[in-house]
């Protein structure tokens, strides 16, 4: 897998963490623990692609 499309399949999985946590967000009964744990993993995701970028 090259570099540039593994990046944009790490973007992919943030662009869907990112739903998911708004989605949780705006759902009546959402659960603060599952909000936290989407947004470490987008954070990582984040912090991969940039690392990444800087290489």
């Amino acid at each position: 897998m090259s570099l540039t499309s593994h990046l944009q399949e790490l973007k992919k999985k943030h662009d869907t963490l990112s739903d998911a946590v708004e989605k949780e967000q705006r759902s009546l009964g959402s659960d603060d623990l599952e909000v936290s744990r989407l947004k470490k993993q987008k954070l990582y995701l984040k912090e991969t692609i940039s690392r990444l970028n800087s290489d």
